[in-house]
C-alpha cells in the first residue's frame, strides 16, 4: 500500500527517471470519471523485489451527485466502488501493477465489472530512508462502457514527497488523458499530510480535486474538492480508512474509503 513505505535494498543510478517523468507529462496526450475506484495518495513506496502485494480498495458514497456524467453511466450517488490490486516489485526502483476487477454497484446499473487497468510505477529507491522521493506512476486503463464513454484511458501521476521524522508531505500533481491532445489533459492532483501518532498508527489529511482541463480551469464553484480525515494502521494486514467532505457543488457530499493490503510471499509484520 503506497501510504505505507517499503523497506528497499541498495540504491542504483536513478537521475533517468527526471527525464521519464517529463518525458511522460509532455508527451501523453482528459476528463476524469465521476466515479473512481481508488481514492490514495502515492508516496512512492514499492513492493520489495520478488514480491507480490495485494491491496483491496473499496469506497462508498452515501451522499454523491446524483446526474451520471453521460447517459447510462454509473451513477455517484449510493454507489459502491472497488478494486483489487495486484502488484510486483521488479526492481528496487520499478514496481508492475494489474487492477482486476474494478467493479461498481448503484441503484440504477446493479452490480457491474468496469474493466481494468495496468500500473507502472518508477521510483527512487529507499524511500523510506530519504528526505525527499520523487516518482512517476502511469495507468493504462480499458473501461466497461458505463464507466467511460471512452475505451481507453490513462493518468500519469508524478510523485513528490517529503519525510521529516515523524511526518511526511506528499504531492500528486496527476493529469488524466483521453489520448484527444494536449489541450484536453484534465488536472486531477491529490495532496497528504500525515503524522505518525505511534509505529502502527499514523492520522493523515488528504485533499483530492478536479480543475478540469490544464488548458482552461473550470470556474471555482465546479471544480471538485474534498478533503478525508484518514487513520492508517500498520502490521499483519496493512489498513487504511477515512470519510471525505466535499467542499463545492461539484463534488461528492460524504464518501467513506477502506483499503486493505498484504505482501502474499513474504512473512508477514509481526
Amino acid at each position: 500500500m503506497k501510504g505505507v513505505p517499503y523497506k528497499r535494498t541498495h540504491s542504483v543510478k536513478h537521475h533517468w527517471l527526471l527525464a521519464v517523468c517529463a518525458f511522460v507529462l509532455l508527451g501523453v496526450p482528459a476528463v476524469a470519471s465521476a466515479q473512481g475506484d481508488e481514492i490514495q495518495v502515492y508516496d512512492g513506496g514499492l513492493a520489495p523485489v520478488g514480491v507480490f502485494n495485494l491491496t483491496w480498495h473499496n469506497n462508498y458514497t452515501p451522499d454523491g451527485i446524483k446526474t451520471p456524467e453521460f447517459p447510462g453511466a454509473v451513477t455517484s450517488n449510493k454507489s459502491f466502488n472497488g478494486v483489487t490490486e495486484w502488484a510486483y516489485g521488479v526492481t528496487n526502483w520499478f514496481e508492475a501493477g494489474l487492477y482486476m476487477p474494478l467493479y461498481s454497484h448503484d441503484d440504477t446499473l446493479g452490480w457491474k465489472v468496469d474493466g481494468f487497468k495496468l500500473r507502472t510505477l518508477f521510483a527512487v529507491p529507499n524511500g523510506d530512508t530519504r528526505k525527499f522521493v520523487y516518482g512517476v506512476n502511469v495507468e493504462y486503463s480499458y473501461n466497461a462502457k458505463y464507466w467511460d464513454n471512452k475505451r481507453f484511458t490513462s493518468e500519469v501521476r508524478p510523485i513528490v514527497a517529503w519525510h521529516f521524522d515523524r511526518a511526511n508531505f506528499i504531492v500528486n500533481p496527476i493529469v488524466d488523458t483521453r489520448w484527444d491532445g494536449l489541450k484536453n489533459l484534465e488536472f486531477v492532483p491529490s495532496i497528504r499530510a500525515d503524522y505518525r501518532v505511534t509505529p502502527r498508527w499514523v492520522a493523515a489529511v488528504e485533499e483530492y480535486a478536479d480543475y478540469g482541463l490544464v488548458s482552461d480551469f473550470a470556474p471555482a464553484g465546479q471544480q471538485a474538492h474534498q478533503i478525508f480525515g484518514v487513520v492508517d494502521y500498520s502490521g499483519a494486514l496493512d489498513i487504511e480508512a477515512g470519510i471525505g467532505f466535499g467542499l463545492t457543488d461539484a463534488s461528492d457530499r460524504l464518501q467513506f474509503k477502506l483499503i486493505v493490503a498484504r505482501d502474499l510471499n513474504r512473512r508477514p509484520k509481526p
